[in-house]
């Protein structure tokens, strides 16, 4: 009864915020308009009016982009907002973002692709290739427990320094000695940071050329099939990333208004401030900061080759990758039918919830035109790619202005994918 009343109470505080907020912000911020440009396919018009109300509405706080893809046609290319907010820098076509967790499925595709070539097998111990993984009881953790969050490897006690994070061959030394947080292959727990390193070495470990993540994925999937994505930043391209702003509390308060169900993201913020495993995640490395400040914005981090966390592009091309790999065009169909498949779906225990995962990608459930699962992934603040193979459709939005709900709890993004499945099922009748 009590917990019923304290849920109320917070309820009807956020309505009061919210509308205090949305007040103000009309007030205050009216001069800043949101320019929305791009192209749909007639049959899509409906998504272009849908992301529109997402600015108009408030909800978009700076910037963003959503792309659309139907059987290697891209029917919605849409952007709109601010790159740059403060210094009022409007996202232009061709602005790219962090894409945050996003980056994992791009770097599972560099997996996939190893797996194809004969160089590596998901039920393979990692420590088949990278001897010195085998030690602290890790000996049987396979390249598919590493993919799919049960390593055990949550987070690591070593503090990582910037210099420690743009150092492979120190991120191999403190992995192999670093103690398993759990038994490995017992239960999945989210690694937020520690699976672009684990990655990265299993790349280093299984391809003929020993490159890392950053290079193999650059020359063998974004060059070969023209996309603008990177792990690894140039310096020459830094001039196309936005800013990244974090939600205040009236922001959080505003989302929950719209959907209570975000309550669940704002107790991970409570968790931050206790022992949770959650927090340990967020504290190392200390320097990456994406919830309170934002030091992400740093352009010397956007050139790390930090596969969890630190790939650069948009809407469109992770849109346009993952068409591709729908499309067979990066591996064949036999490759594309495995890596499709989830191999775990129970409770995250850091989560505290339930995310079907496997071979680096999450499995969402969609449950329209016929589909119930995608492939892809989430990333911080709402960016979003995933795959629908029976409908051939790819759907990714992206963002500057981070939302504390992801997916079918984002509003921005779930109207839009709402909206897109309207009309593919339109179009399939």
């Amino acid at each position: 009864m009590y917990a019923s009343s304290s849920i109320f109470k917070l309820f009807l505080a956020a309505a009061l915020v919210s509308v205090v907020y949305r007040f103000v912000c009309d007030r205050l911020y009216s001069n800043h308009k949101s320019d929305v440009s791009g192209t749909v396919d007639e049959r899509f018009e409906r998504v272009r009016e849908v992301f529109k109300k997402n600015f108009e509405n408030g909800w978009e706080i700076e910037g963003s982009a959503f792309a659309v893809f139907v059987d290697g046609k891209k029917v919605v290319d849409l952007w709109g907002g601010y790159a740059d907010k403060q210094a009022a820098r409007k996202w232009a076509e061709d602005t790219i973002t962090v894409t945050f967790s996003t980056t994992k499925a791009a770097a599972a595709l560099a997996v996939a692709l190893l797996y194809e070539q004969g160089r590596l097998r998901y039920d393979d111990p990692v420590s088949k290739y990278w001897p010195g993984f085998g030690t602290h009881g890790r000996d049987n953790v396979t390249i598919q427990m590493a993919l799919s969050h049960m390593s055990g490897m949550a987070w690591f006690d070593t503090p990582i320094t910037e210099e420690i994070a743009a150092d492979h061959d120190q991120m191999r030394k403190i992995i192999e000695n670093e103690e398993p947080k759990w038994a490995p292959g017992t239960k999945t727990g989210y690694h937020a940071y520690t699976y672009g390193w684990l990655v990265d070495q299993i790349v280093r470990h299984t391809d003929g050329r020993k490159r890392g993540i950053g290079q193999f994925f650059r020359e063998e999937i974004a060059t070969k099939l023209e996309v603008d994505y990177h792990i690894g930043l140039p310096l020459s391209e830094q001039h196309r990333v936005a800013r990244i702003s974090t939600p205040n509390m009236l922001n959080r308060l505003d989302e929950m208004w719209t959907d209570v169900r975000v309550v669940k993201y704002m107790k991970s913020l409570i968790k931050l401030m206790t022992d949770h495993p959650l927090a340990h995640i967020v504290k190392n490395p200390s320097w990456l900061e994406a919830v309170s400040r934002c030091t992400i914005n740093n352009p010397d981090y956007h050139r790390l080759e930090q596969a969890a966390a630190l790939g650069m592009g948009n809407a469109r091309s992770l849109a346009s990758l993952f068409d591709k790999v729908n499309r067979g065009q990066l591996v064949n169909q036999a490759t594309l039918n495995t890596i499709s498949k989830p191999f775990v779906n129970e409770s995250d225990f850091i989560f505290d919830d339930t995310v079907a995962k496997g071979h680096g990608f999450f499995h969402l459930p969609i449950n329209r035109a016929g589909t119930q699962f995608g492939f892809g992934h989430t990333g911080h603040g709402c960016q979003m790619v995933i795959t629908d193979l029976k409908n051939r459709v790819t759907i990714a939005y992206v963002t500057n202005g981070l939302k504390t709900g992801l997916y079918d709890l984002c509003r921005t993004y779930w109207g839009l994918q709402t909206s897109v499945y309207d009309v593919i099922e339109q179009i399939n009748n």
